[in-house]
C-alpha cells in the first residue's frame, strides 16, 4: 500500500519509512527541509509541505492506505542539550503541531477516497507526572505544560473520524535508539565514566525500543480494530536509577555519579520535568490486541543498541 508520513525525516520517521519499504510499502514522506531525505533508502519519496496548509502536497493523500501523522517540532529542540522552555518555544511547539494538524485534516477532507487509517502520533507526556503510579491508557489527561499540548495535539485530528476514517492515536515514551534522541544524551557521561542517575533516580523511566516502535505502528496500521489511543511504551518500566545500572554494567562503566535534580533545573528549565518527575507508563491496550514486544526489558534492549 501506499503510505505518507508528515515528519518522515525524524528519529521515528527515518526508522519506520525503511521498514515499510523494506515491507513492500510505497512510502511517501512530507518534509519541511526534504534535503534531509537525501539519504533515505530508495523507494522513499519525499514531497515538500509547509506544515500549515495541503496546498502542493494534499493530493498524495487521496487513496492512501495509511496517513502516519508525526510531524511537530522537537520539545528537548535541535541540539545535543534540551533547549529552555521559553514562551516563545512553547508557542512554537504547540503550533507546529496545531498548524500540522489543521493541514492533515484539509488534506482527507479533500481526499476523493479516503485513507483507510490515521495514525496520530502523541506523547505519554499526556498523563503528566504521577510518580509511581501505574498509567494506562484509561488514566485521565495531565494539566501540566506537555499534558495541554499532547490533549491539544491528539484532538487537532479527531475530525478524520467523522470522515469515516479509523484513527489511532500512539502516545510514545522514551525512543531508545542510536541515531538520536534522549538514548545518545544519556550514554554521553557513561562514555566518560561519570553515568549515574538523574536527580534521586526513583523516577520512572517508560521507554520504547525504535524498533518496537516501528514494528507497533505497523501492527496498529494493519490490525483493522486498532482505534483510540495506545501507549507506546515497554511493558516494564524501569526507575532511571536501575536503568543507569544497566546502562554500567553493559558498558563496563560505574553507574554511581548522579546527576543533582537542581543543576538540571536550573541549567535546562522547566523541559528537565521530563527527565526528573518521571511516569510509569503500561502499554495495555496493545498487548490486549496482540502485540508481542521483542524487547521487553530494558536490559536486552540497551545490548541490543550497543551491539548493533
Amino acid at each position: 500500500m501506499r503510505i505518507v508520513i508528515s515528519g518522515g525525516s525524524g528519529l521515528i520517521g527515518r526508522a519506520l519509512s525503511a521498514r515499510l519499504v523494506e515491507a513492500g510499502h510505497a512510502v511517501v514522506i512530507l518534509s519541511r527541509a526534504p534535503q534531509q531525505a537525501d539519504a533515505l533508502p530508495g523507494g522513499i519519496q519525499a514531497v515538500v509541505w509547509d506544515g500549515k496548509t495541503s496546498q502542493g502536497w494534499g493530493h498524495v493523500v487521496d487513496g492512501a492506505g495509511a496517513v502516519i501523522h508525526l510531524a511537530g517540532e522537537n520539545i528537548a529542540g535541535d541540539g545535543f542539550f534540551p533547549a529552555r522552555w521559553t514562551e516563545e518555544r512553547k508557542r512554537r511547539i504547540l503550533a507546529s503541531r496545531l498548524d500540522s494538524g489543521k493541514a492533515m485534516i484539509q488534506a482527507v477532507e479533500e481526499a476523493r477516497t479516503k485513507p483507510g487509517v490515521f495514525v496520530q502520533a502523541s506523547a505519554i507526556g499526556y498523563y503528566g507526572p504521577l510518580g509511581d503510579s501505574p498509567v494506562d491508557e484509561q488514566s485521565p489527561a495531565g494539566v501540566d505544560f506537555m499534558a495541554r499540548v499532547c490533549q491539544e495535539w491528539e484532538d487537532s485530528t479527531q475530525a478524520v473520524e467523522v470522515m469515516g476514517v479509523r484513527r489511532a492515536i500512539i502516545r510514545t515514551g522514551v525512543v531508545l535508539s542510536m541515531q538520536g534522541g534522549a538514548f545518545t544524551r544519556l550514554l554521553l557521561p557513561f562514555k566518560f565514566f561519570a553515568g549515574g542517575p538523574m536527580g534521586n533516580g526513583r523516577q520512572y523511566l517508560s521507554w520504547i525500543h525504535i524498533a518496537d516502535q516501528v514494528e507497533a505502528i505497523r501492527f496498529l496500521i494493519e490490525n483493522l480494530g486498532a482505534q483510540g489511543a495506545y501507549n507506546l511504551t515497554a511493558p516494564e518500566p524501569v526507575r532511571n536509577a536501575e536503568f543507569a545500572g544497566s546502562l554500567g554494567r553493559v558498558m563496563g562503566r560505574s553507574s554511581f555519579l548522579p546527576v543533582p535534580g537542581l543543576a538540571l533545573r536550573t541549567m535546562f528549565g522547566e523541559v528537565a520535568t521530563v527527565v526528573l518527575d518521571g511516569q510509569r507508563v503500561l502499554p495495555t491496550r496493545l498487548q490486549q490486541l496482540g502485540y508481542s514486544f521483542r524487547f521487553a526489558q530494558a536490559e536486552a534492549a540497551i545490548r541490543d543498541l550497543l551491539r548493533s
